[in-house]
């Protein structure tokens, strides 16, 4: 279905390249053009180009999800105690490694009811030119580790990056998880001013928003303090990925 722009757009470059009768310049214009689609694709997993991810919940009310990438790390703590003491519960997505690093943390997580994600087990840089056999056992050992360290299993997976291709949708297929993307990029990896990452969340907000952050510095961690702030004047419930699943099973 989310094909669909994609795949007129490249019926639309071959329309346009026989009205031209198909020179090798308009040939090529239009392949270029097409491998430019094809990587916007690549790096925008709220198209859903090569995997169908969830970015975000249909609902007619003031409802968002929090979810977390990168952790556990040094910060995880300060974060927990914020969520624990707003009563709010929220998505962790863990990278082995990091749990392997910080194992009480990833246990807190798990008791204190929030939901839990895989991220992979090294979050390498080079996820995205990753072999299919590579691929998956990036996955599967980031679950072994939970069930290990946590004894816990979660079918929810969000590729780093946000990056997928056909060898990262095998990998998914194969171990039978569900793509979880998002609708509101924070930045906050990127952007060093505090304030133009809340306005950049806020401004984007809308009901049923999955946002993006990282539980891996304070400068989040500060985000986070402002950003429960708006949602609690402007009368915003959250909700986790599994609540969302659950819900969307239930239609």
């Amino acid at each position: 279905m989310k094909h669909y722009p994609f795949i007129i757009f490249y019926l639309f470059c071959n329309v346009f390249i026989a009205a031209f009768q198909a020179s090798f310049w308009v040939h090529l214009v239009g392949f270029m053009a097409f491998c430019a689609v094809v990587v916007w694709g690549s790096f925008d997993i709220q198209l859903g180009y090569f995997v169908n991810s969830l970015t975000h919940k249909r609902t007619r009310i003031k409802e968002v999800a929090l979810t977390f990438d990168d952790g556990p790390t040094e910060f995880t703590l300060k974060f927990l105690d914020l969520l624990k003491e707003k009563n709010i519960k929220a998505t962790f997505f863990c990278i082995g490694k990091q749990v392997e690093k910080y194992p009480e943390t990833f246990r807190r997580i798990i008791s204190e009811g929030h939901s839990i994600g895989n991220h992979t087990y090294s979050h390498a840089n080079n996820t995205g030119f990753l072999p299919v056999p590579k691929m998956v056992e990036e996955i599967e050992k980031c679950d072994d580790v939970m069930v290990k360290i946590g004894n816990i299993k979660t079918d929810l997976y969000r590729p780093p990056f946000g990056v997928t291709n056909p060898n990262i949708a095998k990998a998914i297929k194969k171990n039978h998880k569900k793509s979880i993307g998002w609708n509101v990029r924070s930045l906050d990896t990127v952007i060093n001013d505090r304030k133009k990452i809340v306005k950049r969340i806020t401004g984007n907000i809308k009901k049923g928003s999955v946002i993006l952050l990282h539980d891996t510095s304070e400068k989040t961690y500060s985000v986070l303090t402002d950003l429960l702030l708006f949602l609690e004047q402007e009368k915003y419930t959250t909700f986790t990925i599994e609540s969302m699943i659950k819900s969307k099973n239930n239609d």
